[in-house]
């Protein structure tokens, strides 16, 4: 029996889909708004999720972002009443796997996440190497070598691109739209204040810099030589 996490804040709208799915043998479970849907789906871990866009506590989009960033792969349908093509693109980009226009077809609605539920499992790495420097993405540590390193979850995120392109030059405005999801440059040192914090605890006092800064262009992590 497949488990799908509905997040809908209108009682009615969850009450029918929650009704139609539990008719067809899935186990339901409901979230009235966006901060406890994300609890639920932190701690269910289901087989599909359900979320409406625009949610109470936290919007959907948030949610969805924060458990992509935390490398939750569970297939989501988006649900919202906002319809336009920048609208829906935005919501798959931001890691929706589906997006249904308000209102819908309750049969539309359950086709779409039977669909969901058949897609193969994604394959993802899930330890990151670069010379001694390991990155465990599913128990979010780190260690150089034997020395482990203790990491603030920005902090470790911005190691993690990094280590997914190592050996390639990293501009401030990438690792702003990247790391902390900025669509524009602000004027800022907020990359720099991270960096600057990151390779302090990367390269310790008596081991090889894996860290370089390049001047007036960006950043590069390297395997010491």
């Amino acid at each position: 029996m497949a488990r799908v996490l509905l997040i809908e804040d209108d009682w009615e709208t969850a009450e029918v889909i929650t009704a139609e799915l539990s008719d067809r043998n899935f186990e339901v479970e409901w979230a009235a708004d966006g901060i406890a849907g994300l609890e639920r789906a932190r701690a269910l871990r289901p087989d599909a999720m359900i979320v409406d866009r625009l949610l109470p506590g936290m919007d959907g989009l948030a949610i969805i972002e924060t458990l992509r960033n935390e490398l939750v792969r569970t297939p989501v349908l988006v649900l919202s009443a906002l319809g336009a093509v920048n609208d829906r693109v935005r919501g798959l980009r931001i890691g929706g796997d589906d997006y249904l226009t308000k209102p819908f077809a309750i049969v539309e609605l359950i086709a779409r996440v039977e669909a969901l539920l058949r897609r193969p499992s994604e394959t993802r790495e899930t330890t990151l190497c670069v010379g001694t420097l390991q990155l465990d993405l599913i128990e979010r540590r780190a260690k150089r070598g034997e020395r482990t390193i203790d990491l603030l979850p920005r902090e470790f995120r911005l190691l993690e691109y990094m280590m997914q392109h190592c050996d390639q030059l990293l501009t401030r405005a990438m690792l702003l739209e990247e790391v902390w999801h900025y669509k524009f440059v602000p004027a800022t040192n907020l990359v720099d204040v991270h960096m600057g914090r990151l390779r302090h605890k990367v390269d310790g006092p008596s081991e090889p810099p894996m860290i370089h800064s390049i001047r007036g262009s960006g950043f590069i992590l390297r395997t010491p030589s």
